[in-house]
């Protein structure tokens, strides 16, 4: 499908040391405010807002994944449309905490913004007056990398590319649309990798977004230990550290 364009914000890309969270307490990877439209406190869009928030944050944590919609489809402008992703290791408990406080702090970062988004290290929620739902979200996208640079630059990136490759198809085939491995290195060195699409998506529109975002390697992460190219919709990490939870 087409890309959704509920966020129409230019790709950013930052040079980042490549932190490991692993407290909730810590600050959000990223967050995008939509310009499409604000809403007033009192308004019907507010409150549609609240319920679909609160419905995501009851519904997410038993499986990591939550959508839902809000209004009548007469009122367009009114109905409320949200989506809420934990990653694909991480406990009922940690998916819970994760969810509840991205969306207290996207609603605090964009408090009448109609649409929104912000991502934590173990999970996504999103939101607008426009449905986005089943449709790959190139617009909202960021990267991430460590600093430090290996030596063999061009055997790393293939292997690199190779790995994030061969998961991208694997998390097409698992209902998670998630996956991780594992890739030898010299020196009885690994490396690790994810990848995780939204379960809007169809297999094959979540092979399409990690496709994409793994094509841009060269653009984010040029021989660099670790990285990621973070979406709305798809997202993959490697490093050559284990970074998920057995």
């Amino acid at each position: 499908m087409a890309s959704s364009n509920l966020f129409p914000i230019i790709v950013f890309s930052f040079t980042l040391v490549f932190l490991i969270q692993t407290s909730f307490g810590a600050d959000p990877l990223f967050h995008f405010c939509s310009n499409s439209g604000n809403f007033t406190a009192n308004s019907t869009y507010a409150s549609k807002l609240k319920t679909l928030v609160n419905s995501l944050i009851y519904k997410t944590p038993s499986t990591g994944f939550g959508i839902g919609s809000v209004g009548l489809t007469q009122y367009q402008n009114e109905q409320a449309y949200g989506l809420a992703l934990c990653r694909g290791d991480v406990s009922t408990s940690e998916c819970k905490t994760c969810v509840t406080e991205a969306s207290h702090e996207i609603q605090s970062r964009c408090p009448y913004n109609k649409g929104a988004i912000i991502w934590y290290d173990y999970c996504l929620f999103k939101y607008s007056d426009t449905d986005f739902i089943g449709k790959i979200d190139n617009s909202n996208k960021f990267y991430m990398w460590n600093l430090n640079v290996v030596n063999d630059t061009t055997t790393f990136n293939y292997k690199t590319k190779d790995l994030l490759s061969q998961l991208a198809q694997k998390a097409t085939m698992n209902p998670k649309l998630y996956a991780t491995g594992e890739a030898e290195l010299e020196n009885s060195k690994k490396l690790y990798g994810l990848t995780q699409c939204t379960r809007d998506l169809s297999s094959d529109d979540c092979k399409n977004c990690l496709d994409v975002a793994i094509n841009e390697l060269p653009n984010c992460c040029d021989g660099k230990e670790g990285g990621r190219v973070v979406g709305g919709s798809c997202n993959f990490r490697y490093e050559i550290y284990p970074f998920v939870k057995e």
